[in-house]
C-alpha cells in the first residue's frame, strides 16, 4: 500500500492533536490551506523505512460541511492515501457518525479509539473485537496523552484496507450506530483504584513533574542509604579485618621499597591505625578496594532501585513526561532511559542508545551522556572527596554538569541537521514488582559490571604505577602543563588522574585526593574528569554504536568542552 500522505480526521476535542504529536515528534509545520485562512498542521513519521507526511486536519463533526474548516477537511480527504479516524472512546455514539461517513468514501481507514484510559475510569467496557467486526476496519485503542497504543497504530498503517459501505441516509447511519453501541459497549459503575489514580497523576505535567522530582529524590536517597550501609557493614569490615592481614603478609614477603612491591601493593598508607586503601595505588590494595568496596555497593543499590522502577512501570511515563524537554536537546523522551542507565554505569547507558533509531539522535544522546552524566561510581567518588569540603562544592560540580548538558544539547540540536523524532513507547499499567524478577536482573547487571569494570581498574592501576616508576608521568606533566596549570589551575601531578580517566573515571577522581588540592582545584579537577572523555569501556561500546568517525567527532567535542569549562570555572572561582 502506498503511504505518502496520512490524514488525521476526527471531531473537535477528541485528542487528535495529542495523537498527531506522538506520531510526528516536535518539529511540525503549521500552514494555511491554499486559498483559505484555515490552518492545519503537518509533520512526518517513520514507517518501514519511509517517511510519509501526516496531516492533522481541522476538526469536523460531519462530511456535510457547516464551516470553512470542515470544507478543508473534505478536500484533504481526496488527496490522502490513508485516513486515521481519531474517535473519543468516551463519546462513541457521537463520534461514529463521522466514521461511517468516512467508510462511505471508499478510503482506507484506521480507527484510533482515543482516550482509552478514560473508559476504564468511567466504567465503560468496549469490546474492541466486536467494534472492529462491525466497522470492518482496524480499531486500535490509544491514549494520546501517554502514548499508549501509538506503536500498534503505526504497525497497522501499512495493512489498512478499504471497506465500502452505503451510501446511507442520515436515519440509516444512526440506526447502524445504535446497533454497534448495543453490541460493543457496556456501562457499569467503576471506582478508581489507587494505582489508576497514580497513573493519571504521574503522566500530567502539573502533577507528574513534582512527582518525578520526588521519585528521583527518593530513589537516590534509597541508593545512598543501601550503598552506605553495604560499605559500612560489609565492605569496610571485610577489608579491615580480613584483607589487611593478607596484604601485610604479602608486603613482608615482597619487601618494601622495590619495584614489585610498588606495583602489586603500592606504598602502604595508614590513617589512625587503619590502612587507607584509596591512596596506596597497588593492584591488590586500591585495585581491589575501589571496585569492590567503593563502587560495587552503589552499583548494587542503583540497579536494585532501577529494577523496581522498571517493573513498576514508571520509566515509560518518565520518558513521556520528559518528551518536550528532551526535544529541545534534539532527542525524544525515551532518551532519558540511556541517561538514567548512565547514572549507574555509562556502559549500559551507551548500549541503550541503540533504542534511538536515528543516527543524529544517537550521536547527541551518546555525547551528552558521556560528557554530563557521571556513573554512580564517579558520583560516589565526587561526593566522598569534594563533599569533605562542603555540600555547596558538590552542588557546584553537578550544577555545572547539568548546565553543560543543557547548553551542549541546545547547540547540537541547532547545529546538526535533522528533526526531533517522534516518541513511540508502550505505556504499561502500574504493577507491583515481582522481587524474584528484580533480583534476577540485579544479579545479571552486577555480574556484567564486575566483568567489565574490574579488569579495567586493575589495568589502570598497573598502567599508572609503571608510568610513575619510569618517570613518564613527569615528562607528560611538562607537555600538558600549559593546559593543566595556566587554563585549569591544576598542579602538574594531576596528569596521572587524567591518564587514568581514560581507563576508569572513578579511580581518576580518587587519585585527586592525595594531591592536597585546594577546594577550587578539587572542584575543577572533578568537573573536568567528568567531562573530558569516557572511560575505555564506554568508549569501546560507543565506537561500536556510533562508528569510529562519529566517535572521534564526539571525543573532539568532549575534549574541547572540558578545556572551555575548566577554564571558565578557574576564572569564576577566583572570585
Amino acid at each position: 500500500m502506498k503511504l505518502n500522505k496520512i490524514l488525521l480526521v476526527g471531531n473537535p476535542n477528541v485528542g487528535k492533536s495529542a495523537v498527531f504529536s506522538r506520531l510526528t515528534g516536535a518539529k511540525v509545520v503549521i500552514s494555511n490551506y491554499p486559498g483559505t485562512t484555515v490552518e492545519f498542521t503537518q509533520g512526518y513519521t517513520k514507517i518501514n523505512g519511509i517517511k510519509p507526511v501526516i496531516i492533522d486536519a481541522p476538526g469536523a463533526y460531519s462530511l456535510i460541511p457547516t464551516s470553512r474548516a470542515e470544507e478543508v477537511t473534505i478536500r484533504m480527504l481526496k488527496e490522502s492515501d490513508l485516513v486515521i479516524n481519531v474517535v473519543d472512546a468516551t463519546n462513541l455514539e457521537r463520534n461514529l457518525y463521522l466514521t461511517l461517513e468516512l467508510l462511505e468514501k471508499n478510503t482506507p481507514v484506521i480507527v484510533a479509539l482515543n482516550m482509552w484510559d478514560e473508559t476504564k475510569h468511567k466504567g465503560m467496557e468496549i469490546d474492541v473485537g466486536k467494534l472492529e467486526k462491525a466497522l470492518g476496519v482496524p480499531v486500535i485503542p490509544t491514549c494520546g496523552l501517554s502514548g499508549e497504543g501509538i506503536k500498534e497504530l503505526v504497525r497497522h498503517m501499512p495493512k489498512a484496507k478499504t471497506k465500502k459501505i452505503g451510501p446511507l441516509t442520515d436515519a440509516e447511519r444512526w440506526k447502524h450506530i445504535g446497533k454497534i453501541i448495543e453490541e460493543a459497549q457496556k456501562l457499569h459503575h467503576k471506582h478508581h483504584t489507587f494505582l489508576e489514580r497514580l497513573e493519571d497523576l504521574s503522566i500530567k505535567p502539573a502533577t507528574g513533574i513534582p512527582l518525578a522530582i520526588l521519585v528521583i529524590f527518593c530513589a537516590f536517597w534509597v541508593i545512598r542509604l543501601i550503598g552506605e550501609g553495604l560499605i559500612t557493614y560489609l565492605a569496610n569490615p571485610f577489608f579491615e579485618k580480613l584483607w589487611t592481614p593478607v596484604v601485610m603478609k604479602m608486603s613482608a614477603f615482597l619487601g618494601k621499597g622495590n619495584f614489585f612491591h610498588d606495583i602489586i601493593l603500592g606504598k602502604l598508607v595508614f590513617v589512625e591505625g587503619q590502612m587507607d586503601y584509596s591512596q596506596t595505588f597497588g593492584l591488590f590494595t586500591t585495585g581491589f578496594y575501589v571496585p569492590f568496596a567503593m563502587v560495587l555497593p552503589y552499583i548494587i543499590s542503583f540497579y536494585f532501585v532501577l529494577g523496581i522502577l522498571e517493573d513498576f512501570g514508571y520509566l515509560p511515563r518518565l520518558a513521556v513526561l520528559m518528551d518536550n524537554f528532551m526535544h529541545r536537546l534534539g532527542l525524544h523522551g525515551y532518551a532519558i532511559i540511556p541517561m538514567i542507565l548512565g547514572l549507574g554505569c555509562n556502559v549500559p547507558g551507551a548500549l541503550a542508545t541503540r533504542l534511538l533509531e536515528e543516527k543524529r539522535e544517537k550521536f547527541i544522546a551518546a555525547t551528552l551522556m558521556a560528557v554530563a552524566v557521571p556513573c554512580m561510581a564517579q558520583i560516589a567518588m565526587i561526593v566522598g572527596l569534594v563533599g569533605q569540603r562542603g555540600g555547596i562544592y558538590v552542588a557546584m560540580v553537578f550544577l555545572t554538569l547539568f548546565a553543560v548538558l543543557i547548553i551542549k544539547g541546545l547547540i547540537l540540536n541547532k547545529v546538526m541537521k535533522g528533526k526531533s523524532p517522534e516518541i513511540l513507547v508502550e505505556i504499561p499499567p502500574y504493577r507491583i514488582p515481582q522481587f524474584q524478577s528484580v533480583f534476577k536482573k540485579l544479579w545479571m547487571r552486577v555480574f556484567s559490571f564486575l566483568k567489565e569494570a574490574v579488569p579495567y581498574v586493575l589495568v589502570g592501576i598497573l598502567f599508572v604505577n609503571i608510568l610513575y616508576v619510569l618517570h613518564i608521568i613527569d615528562a607528560l606533566s611538562g607537555i600538558f602543563a600549559p593546559i593543566l596549570h595556566n587554563v585549569w589551575g591544576l598542579p602538574k601531578e594531576a596528569i596521572g588522574a587524567l591518564l587514568v580517566g581514560f581507563l576508569r573515571k572513578d579511580v581518576a577522581v580518587g587519585m585527586l585526593g592525595p594531591l592536597n588540592l585546594t577546594t577550587k582545584q578539587l572542584v575543577i579537577g572533578s568537573t573536568v574528569l567528568a567531562i573530558y572523555f569516557p572511560c575505555i569501556a564506554t568508549f569501546t561500546v560507543l565506537v561500536k554504536e556510533l562508528g569510529i568517525k562519529d566517535m572521534l567527532k564526539s571525543a573532539a567535542i568532549m575534549i574541547s568542552v572540558a578545556i572551555l569549562v575548566g577554564g571558565l570555572l578557574n576564572l569564576i572561582l577566583r572570585f
